[in-house]
């Protein structure tokens, strides 16, 4: 199968349909891969300018993610306090590191989500997310294009080769985005009080949440 089966529209949609691609591709949790295959796609060649289609996958990306920072935000008063109070020591140490852990999650390829929705449940400053998330879909946006631009799809297609038809790539997005959620009530269920209580002590002080 060839990437273009994937976006058999990719050179009619343009700069809106990459937008929203990206856009709805980011706000269900760990299921960016349609915006990143498109705006790889969408950078081969010279129709599209190269700087417009990278700063606007990162933007809308990070609008995405900010909803679902503030949905977590809210969505802490709907957690039962026994979760809470063994969420709490996790939530201190994605605070401590809320800027560099927004940025290292939005400028690689990893599901970001795993950092982000506990940022929100720890009340982490939303402008500090904001910036830290979009430097990093900026780079992480300009590395996909620059390599896609410069290599083509040469990186892509032969993962692809074997695989019969688009269908068998868009359950696996889905599949992949139903584990990474059973992962996050993973995290909701354990006893952070235990696992961080030996290797980070200062989480278990309340005085950190100030």
């Amino acid at each position: 199968m060839d990437i273009t089966a994937l976006f058999p529209f990719s050179t009619e949609v343009g700069y809106l349909g990459l937008g929203l691609v990206n856009f709805f591709g980011s706000l269900i949790p760990f299921i960016p891969l349609p915006g990143f295959l498109l705006l790889a796609t969408m950078s081969v060649g010279d129709q599209f300018n190269l700087h417009a289609i990278a700063l606007l996958s990162a933007l809308s990306a990070t609008v995405a993610k900010q909803i679902i920072f503030y949905v977590s935000y809210e969505g802490r008063h709907i957690i039962n306090e026994k979760t809470r109070k063994r969420m709490r020591p996790f939530e201190r140490l994605v605070k401590r590191y809320g800027a560099a852990a927004a940025f290292v999650a939005a400028a690689t390829p990893i599901p970001d989500d795993l950092v982000y929705v506990p940022l929100g449940l720890a009340k982490y400053n939303a402008k500090r997310f904001f910036v830290a998330t979009l430097t990093g879909k900026i780079v992480l946006s300009y590395s996909i294009v620059l390599i896609s631009h410069n290599l083509g799809l040469s990186l892509i297609n032969p993962l692809l080769e074997k695989i019969p038809d688009a269908t068998t790539v868009y359950i696996g997005i889905i599949i992949f985005g139903i584990m990474m959620s059973a992962v996050v009530v993973l995290l909701l269920r354990l006893d952070w009080e235990k696992i961080l209580g030996k290797f980070a002590p200062w989480t278990l002080d309340e005085n950190n949440d100030k």
